[in-house]
């Protein structure tokens, strides 16, 4: 592209509340899409950080940072500033499931016996975006899976997603410093910066290298 890209970057986790108090999360740091919107900034892109209930929150100027509780309050957001985007990457920990109803104004009370929950789909942010994005812009996602089969579930993420390319890693690199990542693309394609486990910092600069390689001017 003649000029910097619009970077549009997720992290994080998603909680979808089951009372006043409680609510459904999974382990993400953020750790790698923070990395990936710092390393963004510093090449001079205009960068956007939605960016989930995480301890960790960047405070680089350069950076516009918004943030998101639940799948909905991200799904809204997607539907804002996509469409002044380039491109998105798409690192958000999102929760497949929510509770089908939501306690409001309390929260629910011990009582003997067991309790069940009524858990309904998310959405699919990420494949519901391609019905509305242009041929210009690009659409990376992750896969994050046991090892074994990781290629494969990456790869029928890919075409599932009509995405530009994945980011594969095993499910050992949650909350972790380091990724061992694998970049999958359309053509069937498979790169790598090298075996071994990288840190996040670092391999943040070598995906926004080798993905922005493939915008085109419109």
């Amino acid at each position: 592209m003649s000029v910097a890209p619009r970077i549009l970057i997720t992290a994080g986790p998603t909680h979808e509340p089951i009372d006043e108090v409680r609510f459904l999360g999974n382990r993400s740091s953020g750790r790698l899409g923070i990395s990936l919107a710092r390393a963004a900034a510093s090449r001079g892109c205009r960068t956007t950080l939605l960016l989930g209930p995480t301890a960790l929150a960047p405070d680089d100027s350069e950076l516009a940072v918004l943030r998101f509780q639940s799948c909905a309050d991200l799904q809204e957001l997607l539907h804002q500033q996509w469409p002044g985007h380039d491109v998105l990457y798409m690192a958000a920990a999102v929760a497949d499931y929510r509770p089908r109803e939501v306690l409001r104004g309390g929260k629910l009370r011990r009582r003997p016996g067991e309790l069940s929950l009524d858990l309904v789909a998310t959405p699919d942010l990420l494949a519901e975006l391609a019905d509305h994005s242009r041929p210009d812009q690009l659409r990376i996602g992750w896969a994050l899976e046991p090892r074994e089969g990781l290629l494969e579930s990456a790869r029928t993420k890919l075409e599932r997603k009509r995405l530009d390319a994945i980011v594969a890693n095993p499910l050992e690199t949650l909350d972790a410093d380091g990724i061992e990542p694998l970049l999958v693309l359309p053509d069937g394609a498979v790169r790598t910066p090298g075996a071994g486990t990288l840190p996040k910092a670092e391999f943040a600069g070598w995906l926004l290298d080798t993905t922005l390689g493939m915008l085109v001017d419109g």
